[in-house]
């Protein structure tokens, strides 16, 4: 290859998702502009158009879907999108009377249905005289699976050909997974099905009188042609949170809860091996699947509200726990998995090539654990926990046995497959652990989190041994106090009157001094004395991690510091959520306030709903949408509830049947009401004023409920 031939050959560039709009229900999603349009035209052809389309099981079933009136578009006005729904609000300029006032407008109400979608098209006129014109829907899909798209190989995708059905039915296309049909209420003056490559076209010829609305109503329904192991549907009918409600003096706290759950409730899917186990998909559209790792921390979070999200995800990942040796897959037995998907999941642009159920993850497990424990102390019942003990044990001995291979007693991973996830913990880009020099640090690596997370984990064991008779919870407990003593004895770095959490032990037992939020998730689990606890929470809330919109995933004074990086200081949502919570678990209230405010005051720059990660202030003076970024993403979706942990301070004990709470004093967000809260499955509600003092409202009578 020549120089000048390299020079112009295109680098694959990974879609940005920040300008798109998004509906979400389970298994699939739908991705647009601000018109509302999918794809574009490049001279004659339609095209796919980045990572705009409808998917449906990690394929793009609609790939151009393109509302024109005449020949040109309606220009968009407004738009909103939440869980399952998109709204447009355009204008046709070139309809209706002349002038700067608009006459004629096009709005479409589009719905995230089971297998596909339901767009509603209305052309509304207030003109003087009625308005003629023709409705021209271009359409067509690629069938590119989700993995190609993400990798940015897919640029102008070829569309698969489209078949006219029997009268009046509309047009399909078929591609190895899925059948798509296309159907139209009325039914179209004119359908034309598209070549190879080329767009299907439907025409609708309207006359809208003054004052009225012509509407055309089009549904694209993907029907499984090929099966898998994992055909997952959506499971937003499996949780009730329809009692949740909040009002606060801080008013952004009612629509950042309300529209979190309901994006977290769009993102739940089915276990397909058992229905009734519910699970939130990671988030849209490139993890819209099960992850250990994102599934647990989100149920972890909303546990507040109910125990059937936990419940369902514990079953769900048990179902798939590791049982033997098999490096590809990072598999081991006892071990939780990382990843599941319908097949496998290749991204050549970062040297990926992952199986349809991939391990690569060292806190799954014991996630899992805690998980486990933690919904038990919300209510789980015992005989839902006592189902899960032969997996309980399973982790516990991969924790105890397997997941430390070295001497040194730590948890730490490497990918020895040479096509998996280099870094396994929640910040598993490549480059995500660093020295505070900015070079990346080498593997194994031994993350700080990963080895708190063992702690509170082996604790959380014991207590379940003892409860239901299991031989060995005063092994576990000796273990946990190992690791205290392991993670005291190897993490702590800098000067004597600056001592700090560094972010890992490299392959060379050296601890990482690279300054970053993982810090954060050691609060609460049990593993640092009061002095320690204060080093952190001084540390975390320092202005070189606390931003005005959240805490920074990487330092600024870090040489590797950049403030769109993925994990190299943006700020992550949940991450900032787990830092807020484990300083209110520690009793560090006025620290946990003021950084669940830094997150609050992020939520209006994005209407409320969060994106997997942002950048903070810049010259715009608020938060920027880091442009890779999922949304929504179910950990992000969840940390509204984690506000209102911060707010309450619940210490839940089911089996003793009591729950304290050690509201914050002041109170956080000044007087609040909050109802739908579920301790034991029985429902209450909570009135704090603006000095904290708290008051219950319609509690259940038969559980005792303490306010420190």
């Amino acid at each position: 290859m020549d120089m000048s031939t390299q020079t112009h050959q295109q680098v694959p560039r990974q879609p940005w998702l920040h300008d798109l709009r998004v509906a979400v229900n389970g298994n699939v999603t739908a991705l647009s502009a601000s018109s509302g349009d999918m794809g574009c035209q490049v001279g004659e052809h339609w095209c796919a158009c980045g990572a705009q389309g409808v998917y449906v099981d990690d394929r793009r079933a609609l790939s151009v879907l393109t509302v024109h009136l005449g020949q040109e578009a309606p220009v968009p006005v407004a738009d909103a999108s939440s869980g399952a729904r998109s709204d447009f609000v355009c204008s046709a300029r070139q309809l209706g009377n002349p002038g700067a006032d608009p006459t004629v407008e096009v709005h479409r109400r589009r719905m995230v249905i089971v297998q596909g979608i339901t767009e509603v098209i209305d052309v509304i006129s207030r003109a003087d005289q009625c308005v003629q014109t023709d409705v021209v829907i271009h359409f067509g899909g690629d069938a590119a699976p989700i993995s190609t798209v993400k990798s940015g190989i897919v640029t102008e995708a070829l569309l698969t050909a489209g078949r006219l059905g029997p009268p009046e039915s509309g047009l399909f296309w078929r591609d190895a997974w899925h059948r798509t049909h296309v159907t139209f209420d009325p039914a179209p003056t004119s359908l034309i099905a598209g070549a190879p490559g080329e767009a299907s076209v439907a025409s609708f010829r309207l006359v809208v009188a003054p004052g009225q609305t012509c509407s055309v109503v089009v549904t694209v329904f993907a029907s499984r042609f090929k099966k898998s192991n994992f055909d997952a549907d959506s499971g937003a009918a499996g949780v009730d949170w329809s009692e949740v409600f909040v009002q606060s003096v801080d008013r952004r706290m009612e629509p950042i809860l309300i529209a979190g759950l309901n994006d977290l409730q769009h993102l739940l899917l089915t276990d397909p091996q058992e229905p009734s186990s519910v699970y939130a998909a990671a988030g849209t559209p490139w993890y819209l699947t099960l992850f250990g790792r994102d599934s647990l921390w989100a149920a972890r979070m909303v546990l507040p509200f109910g125990t059937d999200l936990a419940a369902g995800t514990l079953r769900a990942l048990a179902r798939r726990q590791g049982s033997v040796l098999d490096s590809d897959r990072a598999e081991a037995p006892g071990k939780i998995p990382h990843e599941l998907r319908r097949s496998q999941f290749v991204d050549p642009s970062a040297g990926l090539s992952l199986p349809p159920v991939y391990y690569g993850t060292i806190d799954a497990t014991p996630l899992w654990i805690t998980v486990l424990r933690d919904a038990w102390k919300w209510g789980l019942a015992d005989r839902q926990v006592e189902a899960l003990l032969p997996n309980l044990q399973a982790a516990t001995r991969w924790l105890t046995q397997d997941a430390a291979p070295d001497a040194d007693g730590l948890l730490k991973y490497i990918d020895t497959s040479g096509k998996g996830l280099a870094n396994q913990g929640w910040k598993d880009s490549a480059d995500a652990i660093r020295w505070r020099d900015g070079h990346v640090a080498d593997a194994p690596i031994a993350l700080c989190e990963a080895q708190v997370y063992a702690v509170e984990a082996a604790s959380a064991a014991a207590e379940l041994y003892s409860h239901f008779n299991i031989e060995g919870s005063g092994d576990l407990l000796d273990y946990a106090e190992q690791m205290r003593a392991r993670f005291r004895d190897n993490f702590w770095v800098g000067p004597p009157d600056g001592q700090y959490i560094g972010l890992a032990v490299d392959g060379q037992g050296r601890t990482v001094d690279g300054l970053g939020s993982n810090m954060g998730h050691v609060l609460g689990t049990g593993t640092l004395n009061a002095e320690e606890v204060d080093r952190v929470a001084r540390t975390l809330t320092s202005p070189v991690l606390l931003s005005r919109y959240g805490i920074l995933t990487l330092a600024r004074d870090n040489a590797g510091f950049n403030p769109m990086g993925y994990h190299t200081g943006s700020i992550w949502t949940h991450d900032t959520a787990i830092c807020a919570w484990g300083l209110a678990r520690e009793g560090k209230r006025d620290q946990a306030t003021r950084v669940a405010q830094s997150l609050l005051a992020s939520a209006e720059a994005f209407d409320y709903r969060w994106p997997e990660l942002y950048a903070s202030a810049t010259v715009l003076d608020r938060p920027v949408p880091c442009p890779a970024s999922c949304r929504p993403q179910a950990w992000s979706t969840a940390s509204a509830a984690v506000l209102v942990s911060v707010a309450l301070g619940f210490e839940p004990d089911a089996p003793a049947g009591r729950l304290t709470l050690r509201p914050a004093r002041p109170a956080a967000y000044g007087q609040m009401t909050v109802r739908g809260l579920r301790f034991t499955g029985r429902s209450l509600g909570v009135r704090c004023a603006p000095d904290g003092s708290t008051e219950l409202l319609n509690a259940p009578d038969d559980v005792e409920i303490v306010i420190l």
